[in-house]
C-alpha cells in the first residue's frame, strides 16, 4: 500500500512542473503584445520635429537701405531709419525700422516680408497721377456702403493710381461741410493725406507748394489742413 502512493506522488509532480511551463510561455506572449503597442504609441507623438521647421526662417536679401523712402499699403509713405535684429519666439529677425512721419510712429517690419513694402513713386508716376487727379469722376451706381468698401481697399492698396482714383472721385470744389458725408470726409482725407506725402517726398519742393499743385488738379477752392 505504501509504494502505490509514493508513485502517485511522483507523477503528480510530474503534471505540475508541465502546467508551470505553459504558464511562462504564455506569459511572455503576453508581455511581447503588451509592448508593441508602447511602440505604436512613441510613432503618433512625433509632431515635435516640426516645431523644429518652423524655427528655420528663410532669409533674403534686403530690397531697401537705410533712408530710402518707402511705401507701406497700410500706413503710407515713411523711411527706414535703421536695420536691426529682433528676437520673436526665440528666433533672431532681421527687421526693417520705419518711420511713418504722418502717424508719429515707428514700425518694424521683418525683411521676409518686405513685398508689403513698394518704393515711392517716379515723377512719371506723379504725373499720370495728376492726370488722373483732372479727369471727370467715375462714381458706381450702387449703395455708399459698398462704394465705400471699394475705396477703402483702394486705400489700403498702396497703388498710387487708385489712391488718385479715390482722390478724384470724393473729391468736391467746394470746402462746405453739408456736401459730404462724415465717412465721404474720412475716406476723402485719407486718401488725400498719403497722395500728398508721397506726392512732397518726390517732387521735393515742400509741403505748402505740393499742396497747392495738387489742390490745383483737383479744383479745389481752399487747401485741406
Amino acid at each position: 500500500m505504501k509504494k502505490t502512493n509514493k508513485k502517485k506522488v511522483k507523477k503528480i509532480k510530474k503534471v505540475s512542473k508541465k502546467t508551470k511551463k505553459v504558464k511562462v510561455k504564455k506569459t511572455k506572449k503576453e508581455e511581447e503584445k503588451v509592448k508593441t503597442p508602447s511602440l505604436t504609441a512613441s510613432k503618433s507623438n512625433e509632431p515635435k520635429i516640426i516645431i523644429k521647421k518652423i524655427k528655420k526662417q528663410t532669409t533674403e536679401k534686403k530690397l531697401f537701405a537705410v533712408k530710402d523712402f518707402v511705401v507701406y499699403s497700410k500706413h503710407g509713405v515713411g523711411q527706414i531709419l535703421a536695420v536691426s535684429k529682433k528676437i520673436i519666439g526665440d528666433i533672431d529677425v532681421m527687421c526693417y525700422d520705419i518711420k511713418f512721419e504722418k502717424e508719429n510712429a515707428i514700425g518694424n517690419l521683418p525683411i521676409n516680408m518686405q513685398s508689403l513694402l513698394r518704393p515711392v513713386s517716379t515723377i512719371n508716376q506723379i504725373n499720370k497721377s495728376i492726370s488722373i487727379l483732372k479727369s471727370k469722376p467715375k462714381i458706381k451706381r450702387t449703395m455708399w456702403s459698398r462704394r465705400a468698401q471699394e475705396y477703402e481697399q483702394k486705400i489700403n492698396s498702396g497703388k498710387i493710381y487708385e489712391l488718385a482714383e479715390v482722390v478724384r472721385d470724393l473729391n468736391k470744389d467746394t470746402d462746405v461741410i453739408a456736401d459730404q458725408s462724415y465717412s465721404e470726409r474720412q475716406l476723402f482725407e485719407k486718401a488725400y493725406e498719403r497722395l500728398l506725402s508721397e506726392f512732397e517726398v518726390v517732387l521735393g519742393i515742400g509741403l505748402e507748394n505740393t499742396q497747392k499743385k495738387l489742390d490745383k488738379a483737383l479744383k479745389r477752392n481752399q487747401n485741406i489742413t
